[in-house]
């Protein structure tokens, strides 16, 4: 029998390695802070690593490791949302294209009357 093979997105492996790495909830990080144990987690132990180092602390210590995860899952998360270049070009488009619908229903009213 051949073992499974799964590909974790980078959202997951992002999580991991939050997870792996040495930052605590109580240190109150900054999304720098995050970013670059996310880095120095991967960097040690690969994304393989950080999953195993998760798979042993949920083996052994269950319960605390939920809140972890949880934390890990919402910090990474938050670490690599902040909008760059791309999400202000998708917020002009989207402003744009609602200005060209306002005007183009304007001119139809305008000539319907």
């Amino acid at each position: 029998m051949r073992p499974a093979i799964h590909h974790l997105s980078i959202s997951a492996v992002r999580a991991d390695a939050l997870f792996a790495s040495p930052l605590q909830r109580s240190d109150a990080p900054a999304a720098e802070q995050v970013r670059e144990a996310i880095a120095s987690a991967i960097r040690e132990f690969g994304p393989g690593g950080c999953s195993e180092r998760v798979a042993q602390e949920f083996g052994d210590h269950p319960e605390t490791a939920v809140v972890r995860m949880r934390w890990a899952r919402w910090v990474a998360g938050e670490a690599f949302t902040e909008p760059g270049p791309a999400a202000h070009a998708r917020l002009f488009a989207r402003h744009f294209a609602a200005h060209v619908v306002h005007a183009a229903r304007a001119v139809h009213v305008i000539r319907a009357a």
